[in-house]
């Protein structure tokens, strides 16, 4: 049984720089983990997204789903998405028994700045940029961000460096790898006794 973190902030509080350097850091310690950057994913799902209610009900519950997946196969996961929504966080902790929330911190005028620095990639350009104007679905100024009530971890992203920051999420990965292995140990126990 694997596990799932879910790093979640306003756009441009930097999920994306630190799942990948989890993963990285995960990987130099010989442990395979699967980010599911909703950025690349929409990709396929919703080649030309609207970024509507219903679209993003569609978007969140199967990345949710999919993290549960991977995390049944045995692979440790990190999810990377904004998740305005609390209830698509809930979900995916509903349905992935090892399951953990990062909620990145970082002040607006930080998160602009660095997504009108951000380097291309999956992400979407000028998302602040289309904030304010009629239709725009920009989490944190045109639609509400809904923090976490109880992450198991909070990062403050404009004070507290990179390898600092990723070297708590490791510690936290550690303790749901542990929680994984044993849950998975008692099912085998289980299933040996009957």
């Amino acid at each position: 049984m694997g596990w799932a973190i879910w790093i979640t902030g306003l756009p441009g509080s930097g999920k994306t720089t630190l799942a990948h350097g989890v993963a990285t850091a995960l990987a130099a310690r010989g442990v395979t983990v699967k980010v599911l950057e909703l950025d690349e994913i929409r990709e396929v799902v919703t080649p030309e997204p609207t970024y509507s209610d219903a679209e993003r009900e569609i978007v969140y519950r199967a990345l949710a789903y999919m993290a549960k997946l991977l995390t049944e196969a045995g692979v440790p996961v990190l999810i990377d998405a904004t998740g305005p929504r609390r209830a698509w966080r809930d979900l995916a902790r509903r349905l992935i028994p090892a399951f953990a929330e990062v909620q990145l911190l970082c002040p607006l005028e930080v998160c602009r700045e660095r997504e009108e620095a951000r380097v291309p990639g999956h992400a979407p350009r000028d998302i602040y940029a289309r904030a304010g104007r009629p239709g725009a679905t920009v989490p944190g100024v045109d639609i509400p961000y809904e923090v976490a009530l109880h992450p198991e971890l909070v990062v403050n992203t404009h004070e507290c460096g990179l390898w600092t920051a990723v070297q708590e999420i490791l510690y936290l990965a550690r303790r749901l790898g542990r929680l994984a292995a044993a849950r998975a140990a008692r099912a085998r126990r289980r299933l040996a006794c009957e």
